[in-house]
């Protein structure tokens, strides 16, 4: 079962049985049922916005690249920052990697 389902199943005014109790049953941590996500500032979704604008003109700017321009249009990240964002957008530079370990078709594969 989910965690959001346990979480659901929980009944924080339950007349006999306890949230700790209850969160025993359902195999979830205290802190789990009372926890909740927060979403993104608003500077880190302006800032996806931005290098969704960038990468679809130039994909193959990989974090470096991308924080390097997004400084030059003034904005104040760092490589891990705009890391993490891309990441989270799934983007991936394109660009052409070695071919290091290509064998030769002919060559015989020993075990």
């Amino acid at each position: 079962m989910s965690l959001e389902r346990r979480r659901q199943m929980i009944e924080p005014e339950h007349p006999q049985l306890p949230v700790v109790r209850q969160c025993e049953l359902v195999s979830i941590n205290r802190s789990g049922f009372y926890y909740r996500l927060k979403g993104e500032t608003a500077l880190n979704l302006e800032l996806m916005r931005l290098i969704d604008v960038q990468f679809l003109a130039t994909p193959w700017y990989g974090s470096r690249q991308m924080a390097r321009h997004l400084r030059r249009e003034g904005y104040v990240v760092g490589r891990k920052r705009i890391r993490r964002l891309m990441t989270k957008m799934g983007l991936a530079p394109i660009y052409q990697r070695p071919r290091t370990t290509v064998s030769h078709p002919e060559h015989r594969i020993f075990p």
